[in-house]
């Protein structure tokens, strides 16, 4: 097996799924691949990891934190 034949596997604790659509737009935050809470801003992704006892201190730490779909600026369906 080559190595670009290795799925990635992200060693963040902390993944920010894609933007669903709602009222408003949000985002899914897991924990350990557990789903912790909906986010619609930057701080709500600081608070809901923080609640669940892992505290983000730069949201660009790609060992911290998993964004799926778009980064930290990225709140709007595509």
């Amino acid at each position: 097996m080559t190595e670009s034949s290795i799925p990635y596997i992200s060693a963040a604790r902390v993944t920010v799924r894609g933007v669903q659509p709602g009222t408003p737009p949000f985002r899914i935050v897991e924990v350990d691949g557990e789903f912790i809470g909906r986010a619609t801003s930057m701080t709500d992704v600081l608070l809901i990891a923080a609640e669940a006892g892992v505290p983000i201190h730069d949201l660009d730490d790609l060992e911290t934190v998993h964004w799926v779909g778009g980064g930290k600026f990225t709140w709007k369906p595509h």
